[in-house]
């Protein structure tokens, strides 16, 4: 994404991004969690997880990962998918907030970019269209059904039993899955994928 270079050569403009990049995982992470309250489960809020204070959710892997290459992570809100009732639809719409509210807010960047203001000053025309690009991509990348990304959440409601053990199996070691998966470059055709396809719907509301 050029965060880096952005850094060395324009540090007040990177500044500016650092918020709304952090906040992106943020309320990605507080999606689910209050999703998950609406659907009967209160562990985030018990947890003192539903809160903007950005201390309760940072990993300062994740974050370091996100402000320098344009891709992180927070800290996973708890929720505890036995008491969603009802329980299918409570574990789809739990897993597909934080996607949500990831392209609600490219959504929301892009409809700035259509105002003046916006567009011609030279820090938001370059801060918004990277906080669009990174919220498409953070969205297309939770999606994949790979444990523990908010894909298999959804991808297991739709499978017999039977199928969901090799999954559930795998979760412990998903991350380190996905890591390798990363480094080949194995998953990025199925991303780019993905991003079309949020691009696509995106485009309905601005075409």
């Amino acid at each position: 994404m050029g965060l880096l270079s952005l850094l060395m050569q324009n540090p007040v403009t990177f500044l500016m991004l650092a918020i709304p990049l952090l906040y992106s995982i943020i309320f990605h992470e507080i999606a689910h969690g209050l999703v998950a309250s609406w659907f009967g489960d209160n562990t985030a809020r018990r947890s003192g997880r539903l809160t903007l204070n950005p201390i309760a959710h940072i990993d300062p892997i994740g974050t370091l990962m996100l402000l320098l290459i344009g891709f992180g992570w927070a800290k996973p809100v708890p929720v505890n998918f036995a008491n969603l009732k009802p329980s299918r639809l409570g574990v789809i719409c739990v897993a597909l907030a934080g996607c949500t509210i990831n392209i609600c807010i490219a959504m929301a960047a892009i409809l700035l970019m259509q105002f003046e203001v916006f567009s011609t000053s030279s820090i938001f025309s370059t801060v918004l269209p990277i906080v669009a690009k990174i919220n498409i991509m953070l969205a297309a990348f939770n999606l994949i059904p790979i444990p523990p990304l908010d894909g298999s959440r959804v991808l297991m409601e739709f499978l017999p039993k039977q199928m969901q053990a090799p999954l559930v199996r795998i979760e412990p070691y998903g991350f380190f899955i996905i890591l390798i998966l990363l480094y080949t470059g194995v998953l990025y055709p199925v991303i780019d994928v993905v991003q079309n396809l949020i691009y696509s719907f995106i485009s309905i509301f601005f075409a």
